[in-house]
């Protein structure tokens, strides 16, 4: 599917975000450890959580859509050995995760995934688990790995890299393996995995960047899962930059380790405020108002890189739009997302007219810059490639079309629907 868009006018109003696809995925996952029923409300439709979905049943869980709109999981006993190989489709998440449950249960399976998830590196999770005594069959550390279930053991692993995938995957081996599991990272990335797990009974502490875990069973869930920043931060971005916008986002999560995208627009002078904050479900929740605003230029590196890794493309949109140099650094695994990032972002949106250069690790953008459109947009194969050139697009002089526009059905299916809500005639 492709879209042409022209330049918009202001954006008002209000609307709800969609339902937080980390923290759907977790509670799919987490209830099929839990004996019993758990109850899921606002869950993500997107075709990633769907993949994981997909995958528990295979794994022997009962899972019902009721007339209420919440979905329930029953988990009656242990998982079940799969009567086929686990399609992951397009899911980082789903992979990563599910190979930390699948590596110390009782059986052998097999995980595969589309074209562009093949390629994505997974030595970064099967490293940690074949020390904890996994047993995995991979090509060069590739997708198809087959995993041939065995008894794992703890261990004290300090990772490279700060990442909620990798965290999570060897928390989740930790729950079924003896002794203690002791995960350090560099910064603290995403705990959606904490929070859950915590929430759900698992004998697990935190401190600082460090996470323990030992052996633990769950108990079954009633969960509301918040509206996804990931998702509110297109709308964030578009409020900004079209002029005289004035829009408010409800039920956004705002976790700490998520909300790094607000921080930013509040240091580059964007008008963002915080509405009717709560607690939900053991996840930070709250309605957001933004306006456009007029933006100044900034430095992201550092320790808030991972609470805003999936919102660097359109924060290249935002800095287009801000006067000034805005440099960020130290992003070098957007080059191993759906697509590299890095060149990617930056290749279309020299075509919009963007003042962008890559750097090995993030971005040079100088702004403020007219983007002057009339062109065509690549997706390659990436949501978040397509929904930052569709924000581009509002502000483009002359229309642009953006091609295969369908793969933002990998975690916003409603995005167009929504953003044309906001749309005065």
């Amino acid at each position: 599917m492709d879209v042409t868009l022209e330049k918009s006018l202001p954006l008002k109003g209000e609307i709800e975000i969609p339902a937080d696809k980390s923290i759907t995925h977790r509670a799919f996952m987490f209830s099929a450890l839990a004996k019993g029923v758990s109850r899921i409300k606002n869950y993500s439709l997107g075709a990633d959580c769907m993949s994981t979905l997909e995958i528990i049943k295979q794994l022997g869980c009962e899972v019902d859509f009721t007339d209420t709109g919440i979905l329930t999981v029953n988990a009656k006993n242990a998982l079940t050995a799969p009567k086929s190989s686990l399609n992951c489709g397009n899911s980082g998440t789903t992979t990563r995760l599910i190979a930390g449950i699948l590596a110390g249960q009782k059986f052998n399976s097999k995980l595969y995934g589309d074209e562009s998830l093949s390629k994505r590196p997974m030595k970064r999770v099967i490293t940690p688990l074949e020390l904890m005594g996994a047993k995995l069959i991979h090509n060069d550390y590739k997708l198809p790995i087959e995993i041939n279930g065995s008894s794992l053991h703890g261990i004290n692993y300090n990772s490279a890299l700060s990442s909620a995938q990798v965290k999570s995957c060897i928390l989740l081996a930790g729950l079924n393996a003896e002794g203690e599991t002791i995960y350090t990272e560099p910064y603290k990335s995403r705990n959606h995995t904490e929070l859950m797990l915590e929430y759900m009974g698992a004998d697990l502490k935190v401190n600082k960047n460090s996470v323990v875990i030992k052996k633990s069973e769950l108990s079954p869930i009633d969960i509301t899962i918040p509206g996804d920043i990931s998702s509110a931060a297109f709308f964030m971005a578009a409020a900004l930059i079209v002029p005289d916008s004035d829009i408010v986002l409800k039920n956004v999560g705002i976790n700490e380790t998520r909300s790094g995208i607000i921080d930013v627009i509040k240091a580059m002078n964007g008008d963002i405020e915080l509405i009717n904050e709560r607690l939900v479900s053991n996840e930070k929740t709250a309605d957001i108002r933004i306006k456009y605003s007029d933006l100044k230029a900034l430095t992201i590196e550092g320790e808030i890189i991972p609470r805003l890794i999936d919102e660097l493309p359109v924060i290249t949109v935002i800095a287009s739009q801000a006067k000034g140099t805005t440099i960020i650094k130290n992003a070098g695994d957007l080059r191993n997302k759906e697509a590299d990032r890095i060149t990617a972002v930056t290749k279309e949106m020299k075509k919009l007219g963007a003042d962008i250069e890559e750097t090995s690790d993030g971005f040079i953008i100088n702004g403020k810059q007219s983007l002057k459109g009339g062109c065509e947009i690549e997706c390659y194969h990436d949501h978040r490639i397509a929904m930052s050139a569709y924000i581009s697009g509002l502000i483009c002089e002359s229309p642009i079309k953006i091609n295969n526009f369908q793969w933002v059905d990998i975690s916003f299916p409603e995005f167009l629907t929504i953003i044309k809500k906001l749309t005065v005639l």
